[in-house]
């Protein structure tokens, strides 16, 4: 990073603003081609978990090249300044690097739809029809690196 002084270096404050933030987007590679897609999700021990449709372009990437980065920001709000080369923007923001796949089994993918329920209702006990999990598919990224950085705070 080359600003070392908006660093964050301390698991627990990174991992807040996982939890503070709504979205996350993930940036895939088909080839040369990069995409990127903003997704709901869950975090829980070193994992995002995310879901997603059966079928798609995401999907079909992933299954073809699991390595993946994702974004995710939080606070973030523009600052103002009467001379305007002097505005800044006030964030705190997390970037990190990992392998996804797509979860199959049933079990697998009810814990990953616990964990993406609890992120936005703080519930972690549902109960999903079989006919429901069946329909969707969850992915799994196991973060390999992961940073933060934050200005204006």
């Amino acid at each position: 990073m080359r600003r070392k002084d908006k660093e964050i270096k301390e698991k627990a404050e990174i991992e807040e603003i996982l939890r503070q933030t709504d979205v996350c987007r993930i940036a895939l590679c088909e080839g040369n081609q990069p995409y990127i897609v903003p997704m709901n999700f869950g975090y829980k021990d070193g994992v995002v978990y995310l879901h997603s449709a059966k079928e798609g372009k995401k999907i079909d990437i992933i299954r073809e090249n699991g390595n993946v980065c994702f974004e995710v920001e939080a606070g973030a709000e523009l600052v103002t300044n009467d001379k305007p080369c002097s505005w800044t923007y006030r964030y705190r923001s997390v970037i990190g690097f990992g392998k996804a796949r797509v979860l199959e089994g049933y079990e697998e993918k009810v814990n990953g739809l616990n964990i993406i329920m609890n992120h936005y209702t703080g519930k972690s006990d549902f109960e999903f029809g079989q006919e429901a999990v069946n329909a969707i598919v969850i992915i799994r990224i196991d973060i390999e690196e992961i940073t933060g950085k934050k200005s204006g705070y």
